[in-house]
């Protein structure tokens, strides 16, 4: 990757079609946003549905198939996963276990899903098939999944993780991922541990939102091996930087002031508020 051309990954979450939250206007808005961004890869990282019902699947596989992008992942989700909401899911969108490669970018994606229940799991069966797929060392390795890795702030209890994270971690770290995304609270958050980085992405375009969090997605630059930008984008504003990680200079959530509250990032833009 030539350090002035990045991949750029476009990473939305929670559409939640179907529900009395989803904002449809919104929902077509980020769809323009992302086909004038242009970007390499589209990453949706599950809760296209409310309930898991066809009608609610066939809703979110017309709004995505308005996307321009070739290269697109999408994934299950925890309200995906209702009412057997799996087989429409196969049915629009295909496997459970995705993958996406562009230059040395590698993206493997997984359902942690489980039947009925909100909360996930990754399984035991997966971890060698992620050691597997992420086994070329000269690639950027990326897991996206729908559930939560590691804890985030302003969601609540630590259950909100996948029962093994632990395991997936240690896989992870054995592996050189390099970025894992995710979505399922709605709050958008990024983590480092190490030279990972473990980004969450809000809820692109419903109003079942925590706090003063906005709708919202990122959009994340792959330059090398040692940089990685995101940036936070509400529909209808400008994107916000909020992270630009250097290994060297290990530097991380530049959001955040000084006393760790959060950013201005997050701080609702008075001129958006007929949005909700």
């Amino acid at each position: 990757m030539a350090a002035d051309a990045p991949i750029r990954i476009a990473h939305i979450s929670d559409l939640h079609c179907g529900s009395r939250y989803h904002i449809p206007s919104l929902a077509n808005r980020v769809i323009d946003e992302l086909n004038e961004l242009a970007p390499d890869m589209v990453v949706v990282t599950g809760d296209l549905t409310d309930a898991g019902f066809r009608q609610e699947f066939k809703q979110a596989h017309r709004l995505l198939s308005r996307l321009e992008c070739e290269r697109q992942m999408v994934l299950l989700g925890n309200h995906d996963a209702r009412n057997v909401g799996d087989e429409h899911y196969a049915e629009y969108f295909g496997h459970r276990s995705q993958e996406l490669t562009h230059g040395c970018l590698r993206v493997v994606g997984i359902d942690s899903s489980e039947p009925d229940l909100d909360s996930g799991r990754v399984g035991r069966n997966r971890y060698r098939w992620i050691e597997e797929r992420f086994s070329e060392p000269d690639e950027f390795k990326v897991l996206a999944m729908h559930h939560h890795l590691v804890p985030v702030p302003r969601t609540g209890r630590e259950r909100n993780i996948v029962f093994d994270a632990g395991d997936v971690l240690q896989t992870l770290s054995r592996s050189g991922c390099d970025l894992v995304l995710c979505g399922h609270k709605h709050v958008p958050n990024i983590w480092r541990l190490e030279d990972m980085l473990i980004v969450n992405a809000g809820t692109a375009c419903t109003h079942r939102l925590r706090g003063r969090v906005r709708p919202c997605y990122n959009i994340i630059e792959v330059f090398d091996h040692s940089r990685v930008k995101v940036s936070l984008k509400e529909p209808f504003a400008d994107p916000v930087l909020v992270e630009d990680f250097t290994a060297a200079e290990k530097r991380h959530c530049r959001w955040r002031s000084d006393d760790g509250s959060l950013g201005s990032a997050f701080q609702p833009r008075p001129e958006a508020e007929d949005l909700l």
